[in-house]
């Protein structure tokens, strides 16, 4: 997440988020996240630009030291700041964190190796051959849409996920209460159509559970709704949350149902909604300015 005023060069925290696949094609090493995202590492990116790995490490480095100055200039790392600050990336790091087996990977995002490919291709002194050839190759083609072909990596069913868990929790509800994973539905699908990965590793349902169960208990709504009660709820098997299987989360009495849609709709989606969709901006090909988008989608208009 970006904070103005943060020190630029602080460790990135490791994502968690493992590699769909990784293989070296033709010499170029790239791979896919598991959220989708397709990225070179730095030797394939090193191979596609035909530069020394070196040049990639300094200019990895300048980003860090320069990613909250304001001041642009015409030095190499003010066009990487312009272009890609244009194309909505602002993070901190030029690549992206990932453990595969307990070994931190470094890849480099495809937004990311576009820029160094155009860098390289027209505006470095370098010999630019290689680059150019390979910036109107994918310039063209697109570079995302190559990884995907070179990886024979079919994007899976976004909805899958979502999809199962519904149908696995559809009448798990006890009679008379209602319980946070129905009532969320609305959110979650918002989420996938707004392009984020909902899997295993976001579950919207429990960051509005615990901010409600918060809110239960603060305000003594027990006393005046009655108990709420635990209830059963599972995971689809391939989850990892499925080992723990059967979940024991809290159903609530139906008479509090409106009090939660009017705190869900007034709170939680306007207060603590932006806060929880930043946690996920590196799920999110956009990065932090796009969590920062979703975030305040349901934010009431504003006049100008």
């Amino acid at each position: 997440m970006n904070i103005p005023g943060q020190v630029a060069t602080q460790k990135q925290i490791p994502l968690d988020l493992g590699i769909e696949i990784q293989r070296d094609v033709n010499g170029i090493e790239m791979g896919v996240l598991d959220n989708g995202i397709p990225y070179l590492t730095q030797r394939g990116l090193s191979g596609i630009t035909g530069i020394a790995r070196n040049a990639i490490q300094n200019i990895t480095k300048e980003w860090e030291e320069h990613w909250s100055d304001v001041v642009l200039g015409k030095d190499r790392i003010s066009f990487f700041k312009q272009y890609l600050n244009s194309k909505g990336f602002n993070e901190p790091k030029l690549h992206l964190e990932s453990i595969q087996n307990g070994v931190v990977h470094y890849a480099y995002p495809d937004i990311v190796c576009m820029a160094f490919l155009e860098y390289y291709a027209f505006e470095s002194k370098a010999d630019s051959a290689t680059a150019l050839e390979n910036y109107r190759r994918f310039a063209a083609f697109g570079l995302r849409t190559f990884i995907y072909d070179a990886l024979h990596y079919v994007p899976s069913d976004k909805w899958k996920y979502y999809n199962d868990r519904v149908s696995l929790l559809k009448d798990s509800a006890p009679v008379g209460y209602f319980t946070i994973f129905k009532e969320t539905t609305g959110l979650v699908v918002d989420l996938i159509s707004a392009d984020l990965t909902v899997n295993d590793k976001t579950l919207p349902d429990i960051s509005v559970g615990l901010a409600w169960a918060k809110y239960w208990k603060e305000n003594n709504l027990e006393g005046s709704f009655g108990q709420r009660i635990l209830y059963e709820h599972n995971y689809p098997d391939y989850y990892p949350q499925a080992f723990s299987n059967p979940q024991t989360p809290n159903a609530y009495p139906d008479a509090a149902l409106p009090v939660f849609r009017q705190w869900f709709r007034e709170t939680y989606l306007l207060t603590k909604f932006p806060k929880y969709i930043l946690t996920k901006a590196k799920l999110l090909p956009g990065g932090a300015a796009e969590a920062i988008k979703i975030g305040a989608m349901y934010q009431p208009p504003s006049l100008s």
